[in-house]
């Protein structure tokens, strides 16, 4: 079990973490030691247990806010789940019906048939008229 040294408020400490947790408790004791060095600022010198006492305390809420921030959170992501769950379950909305009327191909070939017809009897009488 390793043991590294920390220090919190101007004093060192050694103390024992699991393997590979170092970090975390690098990071522990550098917020810990942020809230000391806060209140040893405001309040000037004090008793290290004190110190101590209040920093964690001062941790401990900002945690608690946190801790209520995240059930917060939870509690919208659930409720999102919970109605994209209800979306799911729901039918497929039934397929509309969109009827296209369709010409037959007899209707437009006898039409190109009279447009052909009307052409030629234009051209006739275009013919009989100029000549």
């Amino acid at each position: 079990m390793p043991e590294i040294e920390i220090s919190i408020g101007g004093r060192t400490f050694e103390v024992a973490c699991q393997a590979g947790e170092e970090h975390y408790l690098h990071s522990a004791a550098k917020m810990l030691d942020d809230e000391a060095q806060v209140l040893a600022g405001q309040l000037g010198r004090m008793p290290e247990a004190r110190v101590l006492l209040m920093a964690g305390l001062m941790l401990a809420d900002k945690t608690a806010g946190v801790e209520d921030k995240l059930r917060e959170v939870t509690g919208l992501l659930a409720e999102r789940d919970a109605e994209l769950a209800q979306l799911r379950e729901m039918p497929a909305p039934e397929a509309e019906r969109i009827e296209v009327p369709v010409i037959p191909s007899e209707v437009t070939d006898t039409l190109a048939e009279i447009a052909a017809r009307a052409e030629a009897l234009a051209a006739t009488v275009a013919e009989k008229t100029a000549g």
